[in-house]
């Protein structure tokens, strides 16, 4: 069982995740801090900075030869089989994140541009920013979870270029107040809430849980963390959809591409959240991360438009904090979720229309399932990756 030490550990190690990104081809840093306080979260976004991905090189093979490096909106698109282009009209996808991206509607619009996607502007009902009470007394900028709000924004925009995007900017990276915004979030009509943020568990979960992400009818995902094996909080939360990570690469298969497990994807067993009743696997007495995966590696990562404090403009990022906000849209290209239903039940009702993902780790944990890709439910990728919407349908 993943222990808190475990995850407190994952959580505040960036050198070593840097290393381990290098050693297979990319050096990258943390766009956040880590948490140095209990019940304070940290985005899971991880940047590039040295190296060339290996989704540079699959993008630059199916797209122009100036796109940006990492993966585009059209990879994603047939990576997951996602019906992108006929999807998603008038759903919001609700993204919450800490403190202010100035930029966010400004660098949103160049990302949709370069790729060929609609415009998503406030002044087109489309696009939309508000505090985390719903007003527009936006917190402080953060160079950091803007780069966050970057990434979400646009992966959002990558697998659900028709759905409207809510962006709740909280007061700060504390639970309370990330929790405060994903309640304002489904308050102001949001059926698909992305999290992409995590800390160590604590005994104060079970109040966080009924507090904050038990809304019925609502898909919330979140980022099951950057760390390798071991838990973070709210992913651990038996209402939400907990989001692990791939290493996604073209492949000479009938799908074009293959996921193995990517080696930061968190998972294990919850110290403090029950099992909910559709999770059947027997490693774990509690709730077992992660339920579902997409591409997180920073080796095969994303397209990413940043321009706020330390953002440059064209980047490229990995971290389930890539992947949490593509499943929320894949969600929402599945369509409106029934009234009193707990969407993160859906993936385990239609096993079939997953990729299942059946090789790599993110630790040890003495070769089990939990930390091991393999045939079937596994810790680090849950179920697998979308093929498709219909896993994602009540």
């Amino acid at each position: 069982m993943a222990t808190l030490a475990t995850a407190a550990l994952a959580l505040a190690a960036p050198v070593g995740q840097a290393a381990q990104a290098a050693a297979h081809g990319v050096t990258v840093a943390h766009a956040c801090a880590a948490p140095t306080h209990k019940d304070v979260m940290a985005c899971n976004a991880l940047q590039v900075t040295a190296g060339t991905p290996a989704s540079a090189h699959a993008e630059s093979a199916l797209t122009a030869a100036a796109a940006p490096s990492g993966y585009g909106p059209a990879s994603l698109q047939s990576a997951y089989n996602l019906p992108s282009a006929s999807g998603g009209s008038g759903q919001t996808v609700a993204i919450v994140d800490a403190y202010d991206d100035p930029n966010a509607e400004s660098d949103l619009a160049v990302y949709r541009s370069q790729y060929g996607l609609s415009a998503c502007t406030t002044a087109g009902g489309c696009f939309k920013k508000v505090d985390q009470n719903g007003g527009t007394k936006y917190p402080r900028g953060n160079s950091g979870w803007a780069e966050e709000i970057s990434l979400d924004l646009d992966m959002v925009s990558a697998a659900c270029p028709n759905c409207k995007i809510l962006l709740v900017e909280a007061s700060s990276s504390s639970m309370t107040n990330l929790g405060t915004a994903v309640n304002t979030a489904v308050r102001l009509g949001a059926k698909f809430v992305s999290n992409s943020y995590g800390g160590s568990e604590s005994s104060s979960d079970a109040t966080y849980d009924s507090t904050y992400f038990n809304h019925p009818g609502v898909a919330i995902t979140v980022s099951s963390g950057d760390g390798g094996y071991g838990v973070e909080y709210p992913a651990a939360s038996k209402y939400v959809t907990a989001v692990g990570g791939t290493s996604l690469q073209t492949a000479s298969n009938t799908r074009g591409w293959t996921d193995t497990v990517w080696s930061g994807a968190g998972s294990g067993c919850s110290a403090y959240d029950a099992k909910p009743s559709w999770q059947k696997d027997s490693g774990c007495a509690n709730r077992t991360v992660a339920d579902v995966s997409a591409v997180a590696d920073p080796n095969t990562g994303v397209a990413v438009y940043d321009t706020y404090g330390q953002g440059s403009g064209w980047m490229v990022f990995g971290g389930t904090s890539a992947s949490s906000p593509l499943i929320a849209a894949v969600y929402a290209l599945a369509g409106t979720p029934s009234s009193g239903s707990y969407p993160a039940s859906f993936p385990y009702a239609h096993t079939s229309a997953l990729n299942d993902v059946t090789s790599g780790s993110n630790g040890s944990c003495g070769g089990s399932y939990l930390c091991t890709g393999t045939t079937g439910y596994d810790g680090p990728s849950g179920l697998g990756t979308p093929n498709g919407t219909a896993a994602f349908t009540g």
